[in-house]
């Protein structure tokens, strides 16, 4: 089975647009892990537009299941998550200015920069993902940083499976194929949502986590956040 991250980046930005504590972030990452989610996963950007740097401190102290933090290991970013010491570390290339990710790791052009984040994360035990497009090269170069994982940047699958899902999950499969050949443990997430997971994880081989927070959060408006965590769980069975 592939294990489900909830990415709780969404309920942040709801607080924040109206201040105060509602909702209240710490209790909805428990209550995810309570609904069954194998992992909590926040993306802190350095403006703090939704998950703040004090909130990824403070789930340290309260998430029992996988805790993984990902973001642009920019130095506030590499000390929050040298300071916290999450079960994992996934670096984005994220710009500032993104709306949300939008691209991969080009590999081979930061290679020896990729490689120096990945020694400094593993002298503190957190297992490194390194976020990539489904590029047999890239992930190559992703696999001499000595990163643990990847996790596979989904938009073009998520974006071209309504006309044609066997030709867009295609290069997954291969991707997913180069990277176990090389040792690599494989995540997953970016605009996977209820109507296309289940295919995705079924047809590509090993997928070991998916995380999934702007439309699990949508979907959870008309089903509830307990029953779409369940729904989730059952299509990653």
């Amino acid at each position: 089975m592939t294990r489900l991250s909830v990415n709780i980046n969404k309920f942040a930005t709801l607080r924040n647009a109206r201040g105060g504590n509602l909702p209240d972030v710490l209790k909805a990452a428990l209550d995810c892990e309570r609904f069954g989610a194998q992992g909590i996963t926040v993306h802190p950007r350095p403006d703090e537009r939704h998950i703040r740097y004090t909130d990824a401190r403070n789930l340290k102290e309260v998430v029992s299941t996988e805790y993984n933090i990902e973001g642009n290991p920019v130095e506030s970013f590499k000390e929050l998550v040298a300071t916290i010491v999450p079960h994992q570390v996934t670096l984005v290339p994220d710009a500032h200015d993104v709306l949300t990710s939008n691209a991969g790791w080009d590999t081979k052009t930061n290679l020896r920069m990729l490689t120096q984040m990945v020694d400094f994360f593993h002298a503190k035990k957190i297992r490194c993902s390194l976020f990539v497009d489904p590029l047999p090269d890239m992930i190559k170069y992703a696999a001499d940083t000595g990163t643990d994982r990847i996790e596979l940047y989904t938009q073009a699958y998520a974006y071209g499976y309504q006309s044609d899902r066997e030709k867009a999950v295609l290069p997954y499969i291969k991707a997913a194929k180069t990277a176990t050949s090389l040792g690599l443990g494989i995540n997953a997430g970016h605009d996977l949502n209820l109507e296309n997971v289940r295919f995705f994880v079924q047809t590509v081989p090993n997928v070991l986590e998916v995380s999934i927070g702007h439309a699990l959060v949508c979907e959870a408006i008309y089903f509830g956040l307990e029953n779409t965590i369940q729904r989730y769980l059952h299509e990653l069975t």
